[in-house]
């Protein structure tokens, strides 16, 4: 993820716009619940209803977190990179990219901002930071014969400065929209947009940064990965599905982004590169192709590019088949960075995670305790059922 502070939009259909009401009417009011213990304690959100009505759930029940986390961010980023980062270039950035952000995000933020009582430029010039900065992360998914129990398993791991102060404000958001899929998304409070996620059809999505600082200022005229994974979490059933949203919608930047989905009958594992200032605008890979670029070290069930991939290949092949979530944190600890921020373990069939963030005083997040979270449980103890 960021190092430094340095679509056509698809169609919605009638239904979905009817979603993105502009009114707070929805009788459940969200639950903040939390988990683990001391400074790994992670709060989790349940918010229900549309767009706005989540969004503005999410900024009554969290306002406080929400206003020093943002404020923070932004304050850390404008120190960083005075100029690349005023308010004058970051809201010039967000009428630029704001066409192709999917209109539900849009309408969370809407909410979000009435429901703390915080300007909404606060939560636009925050989003936009991702979108003009620069990457660096890891990913590795195993499924099927490459796990001891036949199920998917996922890791995400996020490297990102900690100077922002961002770890101390961790959230965990299930969203159960009126129209669209239940969903996952491991954050930041205030953060709406996503670096990784879950959606209740068993489907995960993570991503790793290639953008050079040499390419800045990068064109932002297309989708942000950020935004295009929350709409695929709403609209996405199948990891065909994934991919079909990728060839068709206009991307922006390098990324390589990670899929995967626990469905026992459509299990499996994608990894794309993104890079669209290339002729060639994507490459697809799935497991064991020849063509994948870390070949020769490709492996049957897996796909993964991690900060560092020679030790994951060695990881990888020592326990092809017996992987575990035990197993798999193990792997998120030995290829994780310096700066790094946030790490996920999926269970994509159990719809499961464990999650560690830095902490200030411990460092960095590989070196923290990995927190449970089930999403059918959390859901269970908001009254809702999945």
């Amino acid at each position: 993820m960021i190092r430094n502070f340095s679509i056509s939009l698809m169609l919605l259909s009638v239904l979905v716009f009817t979603s993105c009401n502009t009114k707070e009417t929805n009788k459940f009011k969200g639950e903040v619940f939390t988990t683990g213990q001391g400074t790994d304690e992670i709060k989790v959100a349940v918010v229900k209803g549309t767009p706005y009505e989540m969004g503005y759930q999410l900024g009554t029940l969290l306002k406080d977190d929400i206003k020093v986390t943002l404020t923070y961010f932004l304050g850390a980023a404008q120190h960083e990179a005075p100029q690349l980062y005023s308010d004058q270039m970051l809201d010039k950035a967000w009428e630029t990219n704001a066409p192709f952000i999917d209109e539900r995000v849009k309408e969370e933020m809407k909410g979000i901002a009435a429901g703390s009582g915080i300007d909404i430029k606060l939560f636009q010039r925050s989003h936009i930071i991702p979108v003009i900065s620069t990457y660096s992360c890891s990913g590795v998914a195993v499924w099927g014969k490459g796990t001891a129990n036949g199920h998917t398993l996922h890791i995400r791991n996020l490297d990102f400065t900690m100077d922002a102060k961002l770890q101390d404000h961790p959230v965990v958001v299930i969203y159960v929209p009126n129209e669209g899929t239940p969903h996952v998304n491991v954050s930041f409070a205030g953060y709406i947009a996503s670096h990784t996620g879950m959606n209740a059809n068993h489907l995960v999505f993570g991503e790793k940064g290639e953008s050079p600082r040499s390419e800045m200022p990068y064109d932002i005229k297309g989708t942000h990965f950020s935004f295009l994974f929350r709409q695929m979490m709403y609209d996405t059933k199948t990891l065909d599905d994934i991919l079909n949203t990728i060839k068709t919608t206009p991307l922006i930047k390098r990324y390589f982004l990670f899929f995967s989905d626990g469905n026992k009958a459509t299990q499996g594992g994608a990894k794309v590169l993104v890079s669209t200032p290339d002729e060639v605008k994507y490459h697809i890979w799935k497991d064991n192709d020849p063509n994948d670029n870390v070949a020769p070290n490709i492996f049957p069930n897996v796909i993964y590019q991690t900060m560092n991939n020679d030790t994951a290949a060695v990881i990888i092949k020592d326990n092809l088949g017996s992987f575990d979530v035990d197993k798999m944190i193990a792997l998120s600890k030995a290829v994780a960075d310096d700066h790094n921020l946030m790490d996920v373990v999926y269970d994509a069939t159990t719809l499961e995670l464990w999650v560690a963030y830095a902490n200030g005083e411990k460092g960095r997040a590989a070196d923290q305790k990995y927190v449970h979270v089930s999403m059918k449980e959390f859901l269970k103890k908001a009254g809702i059922e999945l």
